[in-house]
């Protein structure tokens, strides 16, 4: 169950309209590193977990503190689009900074969500739940959970200069901050994971009738013969080639 608080964790105000730089904020949110993909990951392996105490309080606390990110992120848009011109007609004919502003907006902040921000990425691409996974082993989650905070933070500090205004620096200070924090927890939890013996490389590490001992790989079958395909797929068939030709 979630409680909601309504202080937000950190706060910042842009200095002003920037409709363009909000398209650009989207991809944090609802891109396939964002904060709602995150958020939602950290929750569903919490939920998945079948161990009850830290491992499983600690996915369920860092993805609550994820969907504070994904309230801050919305707000820093919504800002950003207040006041932003609607037209090319509000003053933006005498003003070059204006006019490449509304050329950058997403026209959809304003038709379909009325100013506010959508559950989209930069390019207005819809958020999937395709983006999470909780496979059910810690091991294997925690090592993505280590990629997608190390996405995230590629993406913010791109962001980071892609923008002059200081508030919006700000939050993105803060968002890298946390998603350096976020990223030592899982480092530190995957090595919780083998001094409590649960987990081992290679993951499952468990699973012996893999035959994986090998150190020096062998062929072990002949060279496979496929029959000729389809002729309507028009695919390169062997019964078009001829052995003698040189």
């Amino acid at each position: 169950m979630f409680r909601h608080v309504r202080d937000l964790q950190f706060e910042a105000k842009p200095d002003g309209p920037d409709a363009a730089f909000a398209r650009r904020l989207q991809e944090v949110l609802g891109g396939r590193w964002g904060e709602m993909t995150v958020a939602n990951q950290y929750l569903f392996q919490g939920w998945n977990c079948r161990l009850p105490g830290k491992y499983r309080d600690l996915l369920l606390d860092v993805g609550t503190e994820e969907m504070g990110h994904v309230e801050m992120i919305v707000t820093m848009i919504t800002r950003l689009l207040d006041s932003a011109p609607l037209s090319l007609s509000e003053g933006i004919a005498d003003n070059p900074i204006a006019g490449a502003v509304y050329a950058g907006s997403n026209p959809a902040h304003f038709i379909h969500a009325g100013g506010g921000a959508l559950p989209v990425d930069a390019n207005g691409v819809p958020w999937s739940g395709a983006f999470i996974t909780a496979s059910g082993n810690l091991l294997a989650d925690f090592q993505l959970n280590v990629t997608a905070e190390a996405q995230g933070r590629l993406q913010i500090a791109r962001l980071f200069q892609m923008t002059d205004d200081p508030g919006v620096k700000q939050l993105l200070r803060f968002l890298l901050a946390r998603d350096a924090v976020h990223q030592n927890m899982w480092l530190a939890a995957i090595e919780q994971l083998k001094e409590d013996g649960l987990e081992e490389m290679p993951v499952p590490e468990a699973f012996g009738d893999s035959g994986e001992c090998a150190d020096n790989p062998r062929a072990y079958a002949p060279e496979p013969v496929l029959p000729a395909g389809d002729p309507r797929l028009y695919g390169t068939s062997p019964d078009r080639w001829d052995d003698t030709v040189t």
